[in-house]
């Protein structure tokens, strides 16, 4: 196996992007998986080599699943996956409305589901079987910031998204690990 692959959400901006530009740099073709094409194709046309670019929502079953079968036939396997994609809503806790709070846990904690359970779908049938799960967690998922209420909330539970899947990885080669 030569070419590695690493597919990173949220790769339009911020964190998600400066990662997706130093995976090259250790032989990575990359995924770039988001929300907003513009920004998605703006990260492509700064990096060399082979870039699949994939629109999606991450709280999206239907999307989810599609951007990991584009993986899959792409490239033929998938070695990290980086969990970065999230949203925060900031606000009195009294105050947070329920749309707020599902919106925030949906890209949160949902999202980073689906993409771990498409990867362990891919990683466990893959030959040779095994990779790499890094999900964004937060110093807030150890020290809670005022009026983050939700944010914090999904944060709390990426540590034992991350813990569990660690432990249910170990028998197929994936690890999973949390960067805070």
């Amino acid at each position: 196996m030569t070419q590695k692959i690493a597919l990173v959400t949220g790769a339009g901006s911020g964190i998600g992007r400066a990662c997706s530009l130093a995976l090259p740099a250790a032989d990575f073709s990359v995924q770039l998986v988001g929300r907003r094409a513009d920004r998605l194709e703006a990260t492509a046309a700064a990096l060399p080599g082979e870039t699949l670019i994939q629109t999606a929502d991450i709280a999206n079953e239907t999307a989810v699943d599609a951007a990991f079968e584009a993986t899959r036939a792409r490239f033929g396997r998938l070695d990290v996956l980086f969990n970065n994609a999230g949203v925060s809503a900031g606000g009195r806790l009294e105050d947070l409305s329920l749309d707020a709070w599902k919106r925030v846990v949906d890209a949160n904690l949902t999202g980073a589901f689906l993409c771990t359970r498409a990867a362990f779908r891919l990683m466990k049938a893959q030959d040779p079987r095994g990779g790499r799960i890094i999900n964004n967690g937060s110093i807030s998922a150890h020290a809670p910031r005022p009026f983050s209420v939700a944010y914090t909330a999904t944060k709390h539970a990426i540590t034992g998204l991350t813990r569990s899947a660690s432990l249910e990885g170990r028998a197929y080669d994936i690890a999973c690990g949390q960067i805070d």
